[in-house]
């Protein structure tokens, strides 16, 4: 991946039950992100823990 395609972000339409929503909004609250941001953020730790996991093996 290229220096400037780190920064370049893809949308993606996401549908999430009210409950689902209604708590990451909260989580999110509380970590000072948007919604947005805490799901990125989310995604972000779980593929950096799987890669290391995967690394691990």
């Amino acid at each position: 991946m290229a220096a400037g395609d780190e920064k370049t972000k893809k949308q993606v339409p996401l549908r999430l039950s009210r409950s689902l929503f209604a708590e990451l909004s909260s989580w999110a609250a509380e970590d000072f992100r948007s919604l947005n941001g805490q799901i990125e953020y989310l995604l972000t730790e779980c593929v950096r823990r799987r890669k290391k996991s995967k690394d691990q093996r």
